[in-house]
């Protein structure tokens, strides 16, 4: 483990990095609310006064956190849809990267759900905007993979499989392989079946 003064030495990109992936986990156990700059500060030994050289608020971390994943889900959405043939394949992909994602950063998922409410107006307009931007990917990997799917459908779709899977924070009872491989399978069985008729 790093000693206070290897910390406090840290490189300003390094340090904010740090901070983020220490609110996260704190914002994770115990809500947005439950958590002072003085928590997130000693986190990552420095005092909570210091913490403002790198951000301005505790809602500006929040903020920044929420953006970054938003970001990195959209992002990496859109290398996989490029890399793979349009149909079940990139439909494939995009469930791969959601689980793993998931399975990888529980911390973040749990706070992306259920603190985004406590971003002013203008920041969750940017986040919403970044997840809407995501949700679409998905809505045309749906449509591609299951021809003459509607948008709606596809889009409810979409949303129902990002809930089962940003369930793993909650649900993983599993080691990691055997909790990704039934997600996936979980998963693509949910988005396959879209076009299949109510029993």
């Amino acid at each position: 483990m790093r000693s206070a003064a290897a910390r406090e030495t840290a490189p300003a990109g390094s340090r904010r990095r740090q901070i983020l992936d220490a609110a996260a986990e704190l914002f994770a156990r115990r809500g947005f609310r439950g958590v002072s700059i003085y928590d997130i500060g000693g986190a990552v030994g420095i005092s909570g006064p210091a913490l403002y050289r790198h951000f301005a608020s505790k809602e500006a971390v929040l903020a920044q956190m929420l953006v970054d994943i938003s970001r990195r889900l959209r992002d990496g959405a859109r290398e996989r849809v490029a890399g793979t043939a349009p149909g079940q394949e990139t439909l494939r992909a995009l469930v791969d990267w959601h689980v793993d994602f998931a399975l990888d950063h529980p911390a973040l998922i749990t706070v992306q759900f259920r603190d985004l409410d406590s971003l002013g107006p203008q920041e969750q307009r940017r986040v919403r905007r970044l997840q809407r931007e995501y949700v679409e990917i998905w809505v045309g990997a749906v449509r591609d993979a299951v021809p003459g799917t509607d948008e709606a459908t596809a889009r409810s779709a979409a949303h129902a499989v990002f809930g089962l899977i940003n369930s793993t924070p909650h649900s993983a009872r599993l080691d990691r392989a055997a909790m990704a491989g039934l997600l996936r399978r979980m998963a693509l069985a949910a988005l396959l079946g879209v076009g299949g008729s109510a029993g």
